[in-house]
């Protein structure tokens, strides 16, 4: 099976949340990890927040907010290898949605010009 998922935010949407949640927005969206990697600048967050709407398209099911079936955002982790690249890491209905899918394999991709983020996942 091969399927993929792309989704486009807004950097000034992100930006817009962390100043109005702060903390709460940060802890509930992302991971440690994320959060340490991002250094929380608003162009590196928004590419992650792309990355797990991308992700939960891929895995047809959206995000729980907007699905009952959806996945959470923090089931959904965006890294980096040393040499810069991108990798996803799942975690929990995530993971077991891949697992069942038989989706082993994740290749994303992110970039951000502007004002826009933008994060696309294939995923075999």
């Amino acid at each position: 099976m091969l399927t993929t998922g792309v989704d486009v935010v807004q950097i000034s949407r992100i930006a817009r949340a962390v100043d109005r949640f702060g903390e709460r927005f940060l802890d509930r969206v992302y991971t440690p990890q994320e959060l340490a990697f991002t250094r929380k600048q608003a162009a590196e967050l928004a590419a992650r927040f792309a990355a797990k709407e991308a992700v939960s398209k891929a895995l047809g099911v959206g995000v729980r907010v907007l699905s009952p079936r959806g996945i959470l955002w923090r089931e959904v982790e965006t890294l980096n290898e040393r040499s810069g690249k991108p990798y996803v890491r799942l975690h929990g209905s995530a993971a077991e949605l891949a697992a069942v899918q038989g989706l082993t394999e994740w290749a994303i991709s992110l970039s951000h010009d502007g004002d826009m983020a933008i994060a696309f996942v294939v995923a075999m």
